[in-house]
């Protein structure tokens, strides 16, 4: 039996990287999928692949930076599907890259609002719909960046991924009862396009292997494993958890 036969999930950040893979996966394993992202050509070319891989999703095209996406794609997957049962808020920028008295004001907003008040935004609709469901499992994409490791111009990105995980406790503590599980997952350096603006050359790109235990960066795929994990009933018994998947970048000396 698929892992997600019979459920319904929401993935942000569906166009590219994790978010596409994740969608994929989710829908492979039984899932209703309702992709998001602010890409259409993309969108659309991810529910083409599923749909042909024999999976089930519906894509909506707006920003989840506003309130009014977080509302409405919640109406869709009920609307469409009957319901929600599972959200993966995994939408996210690097956003400006500089020491802190570079950052602009408008640059720390835009990657706060992108990275943890979109996920905010998120649970609150998404977690009633759940509750209707009898439960459910939300899922937000922090990092080790903030966490176990800090970077060096990453002041934004750091705090907003490490506001997650934060986020995750508060809402685990406060919906357990009503059977609602939040998770995180830290993903260490990961071969997307966003990892790819950091690691922009071979040099780069070595480097950033190199920080890992086991010398490479993850596909995509792999993380969208972690996160089926915690979507699934395998992980039952897991809330309130911040999940390395990081090849061992926050323990490698070597």
């Amino acid at each position: 039996m698929s892992a997600l036969a019979g459920k319904v999930a929401i993935v942000t950040g569906a166009s590219s990287g994790i978010g596409f893979a994740t969608a994929k996966l989710f829908a492979t394993q039984g899932a209703k999928v309702v992709a998001v992202a602010q890409r259409q050509k993309e969108l659309d070319s991810l529910v083409g692949q599923i749909i042909g891989l024999g999976g089930t999703a519906i894509a909506y095209t707006g920003d989840v930076k506003e309130e009014t996406t977080a509302a409405a794609i919640v109406e869709l997957a009920v609307g469409e599907y009957g319901g929600l049962d599972i959200a993966f808020n995994n939408a996210g920028m690097l956003g400006e890259m500089a020491p802190v008295d570079d950052i602009s004001i408008a640059g720390w907003h835009s990657t706060l609002d992108t990275n943890l008040t979109s996920a905010f935004l998120g649970a609150k609709y998404q977690v009633p719909a759940m509750i209707e469901r009898g439960g459910g499992s939300l899922i937000f994409t922090a990092s080790f960046v903030g966490y176990t490791v800090g970077f060096p111009g990453m002041s934004a990105y750091g705090a907003s991924k490490a506001g997650l995980i934060g986020l995750a406790k508060v809402l685990a503590a406060e919906f357990g009862k009503k059977n609602v599980r939040v998770n995180a997952i830290l993903p260490g350096g990961t071969d997307t396009p966003m990892g790819r603006t950091v690691a922009n050359t071979p040099e780069a790109k070595a480097f950033i292997d190199s920080l890992h235990a086991l010398k490479r960066s993850a596909t995509p795929h792999e993380i969208a494993q972690s996160v089926l994990y915690l979507a699934s009933e395998a992980s039952s018994f897991m809330t309130g958890t911040a999940l390395l998947v990081d090849g061992g970048v926050s323990i490698s000396r070597t």
